[in-house]
């Protein structure tokens, strides 16, 4: 992979072009006016979006990046226009319709989640006279071009006229064009190379409900025969990416976490463009995209993937997949935020955990059963000590950190300092509370923040101080 960060391949990008507008705040009250929340602004921010997030990524990435696409003249377009020209971008291609408004999405984001999207364009397809300007300006461009993408957001621009003469010339010329496709009529991207729907948007454009392997493979080869393409791809989110040329195989995802989703998309298509671009087979390169689209999830708002991360995710990969269950209580709580934002229930525990036996093992995954995501939080040696006494922990924090979570019952576990686990629990805002069977009659710290606590009784004889008693016993008769 590391030899890609030394290439620079041209790309001629060629599609709806928009401005990504981004306000960032936190919300802590409701409005008196109306029930909704109030949002305070703290951040503003604008980006390249839709095809000029797969120019975002192009670059990131280190391409030659020349751009096709028609804007309004006013002054979202003068700014995208800027704002392309500071990225070193090739703009001969870039056409303005006077009548036209450049499109333009404000997204308000509160507390990593957004809550509202404002969007500012014109839908209509672009002027014959701006089809002809656009065309004679990439058969300019064709001898000096590695790969063309089409980058179809349905603004208009991708014109059923515009996008066959433009895959008619660059077949002509022996150039690969690779398409993100919009609505259910393919047709227009008929003789392309490769084209890289969802699995919604090819169960639309087939007519054949993905819902099994058999039906994928329908649907793929179906794209592919019926388009006249080289090859077709299906990407399939958390389930990965599926491959259609002489034969169907799938490439599993890499996500780890996922905090937005937004131009994934167009991660995959710029990664798989510029690897192809530079002489790589669409295994290889689907397997990169893969990586880069793992990167960007991980970020909030378009975002890009560089080769330093790629790389650097990739590596993680082959590292212990134990280790990264342990985390901080800053990276817990943003996972945490995800998990229930996809709804799912969290459940908590806490402990010293000094020397795991069967009594733990079978206390966590009762624990599990009562939700979907299980948490445990670990005493720190400092804390163990307090509680304990001077002798203990026997195992250092880490050490018990990481032999718990590579229990299958445990999802993530993270070490606290203080005596009690409240200030953690109030980070994690548990749907279920789990305490051993001792606690009942007894108040159990973080119950007002809880949802449900409930008690697990431990298993009889089964005991941290029990297993060090007969330890010394042995020791001494020895």
């Amino acid at each position: 992979m590391r030899k890609y960060q030394t290439l620079k391949p041209a790309i001629l990008v060629v599609g709806d072009l928009m401005i990504d507008h981004y306000l960032w705040g936190k919300t802590e009250r409701i409005s008196p006016e109306a029930p909704v929340p109030v949002i305070d602004v703290q951040e503003e921010s604008e980006v390249l979006g839709g095809a000029g997030n797969v120019v975002n990524n192009l670059i990131a990435l280190g391409a030659d990046v020349s751009v096709a696409s028609a804007i309004g003249k006013d002054e979202n377009g003068r700014r995208l226009g800027l704002m392309l020209k500071s990225l070193g971008v090739k703009t001969d291609a870039l056409v303005t319709e006077p009548q036209r408004k450049t499109t333009r999405k404000s997204r308000v984001i509160a507390s990593h989640q957004q809550v509202v999207r404002f969007d500012s364009e014109t839908r209509q397809e672009i002027a014959k006279e701006t089809e002809d300007k656009i065309l004679a300006s990439v058969q300019r461009q064709l001898f000096l071009t590695d790969i063309i993408l089409l980058s179809d957001y349905g603004k208009g621009v991708l014109s059923e006229r515009l996008t066959r003469h433009v895959i008619e010339m660059a077949r002509a010329a022996g150039v690969k064009v690779l398409v993100d496709p919009k609505g259910r009529d393919y047709s227009k991207y008929a003789g392309a190379t490769l084209v890289t729907p969802n699995k919604k948007e090819a169960s639309e454009a087939t007519g054949i409900d993905i819902v099994d392997e058999a039906s994928l493979r329908e649907a793929g080869f179906r794209l592919k025969n019926d388009l006249n393409l080289n090859m077709a791809m299906i990407t399939l989110s958390e389930e990965g990416m599926a491959i259609f040329d002489e034969t169907m195989r799938t490439i599993p995802t890499v996500a780890q976490e996922v905090y937005d989703v937004t131009g994934a998309g167009d991660t995959v298509l710029s990664t798989l463009g510029f690897v192809l671009a530079c002489g790589g087979d669409i295994d290889e390169a689907a397997r990169i995209a893969n990586a880069a689209a793992a990167v960007v999830v991980g970020k909030l708002g378009s975002a890009t993937a560089t080769w330093d991360e790629i790389i650097a995710y990739e590596t993680a990969l082959h590292e212990s997949t134990t280790e990264h269950r342990i985390k901080s209580q800053e990276a817990l709580a943003k996972s945490v935020e995800r998990l229930k934002n996809r709804g799912k229930r969290i459940v908590f525990t806490n402990g010293c955990f000094d020397i795991l036996h069967l009594g733990h093992v079978k206390y966590l995954e009762k624990a599990k059963s009562f939700g979907d995501v299980l948490i445990v939080g670990v005493n720190s040696d400092a804390s163990v000590r307090r509680l304990k006494g001077p002798e203990r922990p026997v195992n250092p924090e880490f050490d018990r950190a990481y032999l718990l979570a590579a229990l299958d019952s445990v999802d993530f576990v993270t070490i606290f300092d203080e005596d009690t686990p409240y200030e953690l629990i109030k980070v994690v805002r548990p749907d279920v509370l789990v305490k051993g069977g001792d606690y009942e009659g007894k108040e159990v710290v973080g119950s007002d923040i809880a949802k449900e606590v409930r008690l697990v009784d431990f298993v009889e004889g089964k005991s941290t101080t029990k297993t060090i008693e007969r330890m010394r016993d042995s020791a001494s008769k020895s």
